[in-house]
């Protein structure tokens, strides 16, 4: 019988991190295999993406040429056999709830990184058998019960985890101990090292350090006056070095924000204002949805050449209704954007969040008597939402045809880092 403590460090950890493959075509191939399965797919089309633009794209159409960011219409020149999906971010969010489950029942240390990916501590998880034999059976068990593909990393902390993770796809399982890092790291570009992006990496190019291998011999003060802080993280993790926790439980929001990518750069206000009504709309309900309230909000605007400004105003007392929110938001276009500069993205942030039962809610001398009739609308209007879809309750400000209004469709909604319905399902 196989010894299954000597697989575990007396001291150390060992973290699992499990990468779903090409999830959203996976989850339509999942569902409808017939139609999809082993077939060069992609998903295009997100109202926050703009239309034509490839999301993600199945292993049979990477083989194909086909890449994340590639125009469709450049996509179907190099296959024209490429099928085209629509996002349903409500199917990707099931199958997400799905295997976080599965993971879920081998440690309770589990932390969600995006709606595909999650990190588990299975230092603690010697019943279930060696690191090694947890990992199959959650891949196994991820394929058998939801018919989805995924990559595992082992090893003794989250950076080589994750690393490990991208190593062999789709499907793969790897082991990658700090004992492994010169042979199997050391000499890829910095760039690869998780954490670190390409400016970053170009900066590092300029001091004639190019591999990994490199970066870890690099002297640490050295690093420290070209980088701050993050230069002694950068050689600690070239060394395999990483001992962030795995967060069972995340950190409480400190912002919750939506943005949209429109389908036609907008140039008045009345457009703008349809725009923020739905994105205020949305943003409030999240909010409420975790029982938190806000001070601040902000607004993003992006412009056709992809500058960005943001702006923000601290409120005198927290709030959770999509009216302050609103108005709030349009007094920022308003004052800080010219009628007329065309917009390609808008977006509104809540930031100073705090907990609904921690708010020390000072009312408005005026308004006092009022606040209770508002919470007590603002709840229905919420519970009809929930029961019956979000077109069951709007104002009259939101029936129209305008784009933004895909934001309330909840199979179309969404980006892979929302995950407050992770949260939502723990807390059940």
């Amino acid at each position: 019988m196989k010894d299954v403590e000597q697989y575990y460090p007396v001291n150390g950890r060992v973290i699992l991190h499990v990468d779903m493959n090409a999830f959203y075509c996976s989850v339509h191939a999942a569902e409808e295999p017939a139609k999809y399965k082993n077939k060069p797919t992609a998903v295009a089309g997100s109202v926050e993406l703009r239309k034509g633009v490839i999301v993600t794209c199945s292993y049979t159409a990477r083989k194909m040429g086909i890449s994340t960011g590639m125009l469709v219409s450049q996509a179907l020149k190099k296959c024209p056999d490429l099928i085209v999906i629509a996002p349903n971010f409500h199917l990707y969010r099931q199958y997400s709830r799905g295997f976080m489950n599965i993971a879920y029942q081998y440690t309770p240390l589990l932390q969600a990184t995006s709606i595909d990916e999650c990190y588990l501590d299975i230092t603690g998880s010697k019943q279930f058998g060696t690191p090694l034999d947890i990992a199959q059976e959650i891949q196994s068990r991820i394929a058998d019960e939801l018919g989805l593909p995924c990559s595992i990393g082992i090893a003794p902390n989250k950076l080589l985890a994750k690393m490990a993770s991208d190593m062999k796809k789709p499907n793969g399982i790897t082991v990658l101990r700090i004992r492994d890092v010169p042979q199997l790291l050391w000499n890829k570009p910095c760039s690869d090292l998780f954490g670190i992006g390409r400016k970053t990496a170009e900066k590092l190019k300029k001091l004639r350090i190019y591999t990994i291998g490199q970066l870890a011999a690099a002297d640490e003060r050295f690093l420290v006056e070209r980088f701050g802080i993050v230069g002694s993280w950068m050689k600690r993790a070239a060394n395999g070095l990483d001992e962030s926790p795995v967060r069972e439980e995340r950190d409480k929001n400190k912002s919750v924000g939506h943005t949209t990518t429109l389908p036609h750069d907008i140039t008045t206000l009345d457009e703008a204002q349809k725009v923020l009504l739905n994105l205020s709309d949305q943003v409030a309900r999240r909010l409420r949805r975790q029982s938190l309230m806000a001070q601040t909000v902000q607004i993003t605007i992006r412009t056709p050449d992809m500058k960005t400004i943001t702006r923000s105003q601290t409120l005198g007392n927290v709030t959770e209704t999509a009216a302050d929110i609103y108005h709030e938001a349009c007094e920022l276009y308003r004052r800080h954007w010219t009628e007329g500069r065309p917009v390609r993205l808008l977006g509104v942030t809540l930031q100073n969040l705090v907990a609904k039962e921690e708010a020390a809610l000072q009312l408005d001398l005026f308004d006092y008597q009022n606040q209770p009739k508002k919470e007590q609308l603002t709840k229905v209007m919420d519970e009809l939402r929930d029961k019956f879809g979000e077109g069951a309750m709007l104002t009259a400000g939101m029936l129209s045809d305008d784009p933004s209004s895909l934001i309330r469709n909840h199979k179309v909604r969404g980006t892979s880092l929302q995950t407050d319905f992770l949260r939502e399902t723990r807390e059940e």
